[in-house]
């Protein structure tokens, strides 16, 4: 009878051993929080804001090798408005619904790179196919200060 008692004593509850992993894992968090260590194995690697490119000196432009990033795929779309409707509202949708968007007839459309907004435009057609027309390109700056 004891030794049934023994082994019973003796096993390690699953829950147990997981609490004892969490509570250890953040104990150790907080030391390398109060110790500013990166524990990743990444010691002196700050984090950078995009502040910290506006005032960085870049190299002459006879030095950058673009051709590394010229055929790398992006995808880019012409937004022409937005709307939310609930679930309920959208199952009622068939042919011929009409959909009110946020936009204004004749507001410029929005052309987004990657889903990041880079420039305004409006459609035109262009042998039988629509186009959009540039009408105002986004800063590079005025993009870093739309990432915060």
């Amino acid at each position: 009878m004891s030794n049934d008692n023994d082994t019973n004593s003796a096993e390690i509850d699953p829950d147990e051993a997981i609490a004892d992993a969490w509570a250890a894992a953040l104990e150790e968090q907080k030391e390398t929080e109060q110790t500013g260590e990166a524990h990743s194995g990444m010691e002196g690697v700050r984090r950078m804001d995009p502040e910290d490119f506006s005032s960085a000196k870049t190299a002459p432009a006879t030095d950058v090798n673009l051709n590394m990033v010229l055929d790398v795929p992006v995808t880019i779309a012409m937004e022409i408005g937005r709307t939310r409707i609930p679930i309920r509202n959208l199952l009622q949708l068939n042919q011929g619904s009409v959909v009110e968007l946020d936009r204004l007839a004749g507001e410029p459309l929005d052309v987004l790179v990657n889903g990041t907004l880079i420039a305004h435009g409006e459609v035109v057609v262009v042998n039988e196919k629509f186009g959009i027309r540039l009408t105002d390109v986004i800063s590079p700056s005025e993009r870093v200060r739309k990432l915060r």
